[in-house]
């Protein structure tokens, strides 16, 4: 029964984060998110494209699903399984890498996605809610000096492993974190390429406008 406790978070934590809720949103208005933009189903994309109250939802909807790959699914499988040898931590841990690896890799768009940072978010407000804290600071921070969601997502993402360690974090959620920062870091390649070449959008920038 252990076995197929954690065989059912996985599965169902990936189908959880593959729901491509910006895609969905962006469809219902008659556009597909893709084909705008940096072309990412993402939040920010979705904000740049359609507006604030849209970005929002996004925004809030793919946070909700991490953390709830992490939490009631979690409780479902215990429910469904009895919890018969499976160890509670472990199966939060894989609900938030497979609930992330679905929103990056969703099987509904050939497996291409978004960045992860918003699921990211809900997850680890689960798994190591001290140290999410500590990330959301460093995002905002980071955020209202240069106005790039990319650099404030790479700075939170930087110093995750590092805030799930002064926070008192297993060193299993340490090494859980780290490839989190890895996944992040690897996700936003491109924006990390145009930051360095001075062509990186900043949000409420406005149209061909991209630094200050």
């Amino acid at each position: 029964m252990q076995i197929f406790g954690y065989f059912a978070t996985a599965i169902g934590a990936y189908l959880l984060g593959s729901i491509p809720t910006g895609f969905v949103v962006a469809k219902a208005k008659g556009i597909d998110i893709r084909s705008v933009g940096s072309g990412n189903i993402g939040a920010t994309n979705v904000f740049r494209a359609l507006g604030k109250p849209a970005g929002i939802f996004v925004l809030l909807i793919d946070g909700l699903k991490g953390y709830a790959a992490c939490e009631w699914l979690v409780d479902l499988v215990l429910q469904s399984f009895g919890g018969a040898g499976a160890d509670r931590e472990v199966l939060k841990i894989l609900g938030g890498i497979f609930g992330v690896l679905g929103h990056n890799y969703t099987c509904w768009l050939k497996f291409k996605g978004g960045k992860g940072i918003a699921t990211s978010g809900g997850a680890l407000a689960a798994l190591v809610p001290w140290a999410f804290l500590i990330i959301l600071g460093v995002w905002i921070v980071v955020f209202a000096i240069t106005r790039y969601v990319s650099l404030a997502s790479i700075a939170a993402s930087v110093s995750l492993p590092f805030a799930t360690w002064v926070t008192g974090g297993s060193i299993t959620l340490i090494l859980v974190t780290s490839a989190m920062t890895v996944l992040a870091i690897y996700k936003h390649k491109a924006n990390i390429q145009r930051l360095l070449s001075g062509t990186e959008s900043r949000l409420g920038a406005k149209k061909g406008e991209v630094t200050s």
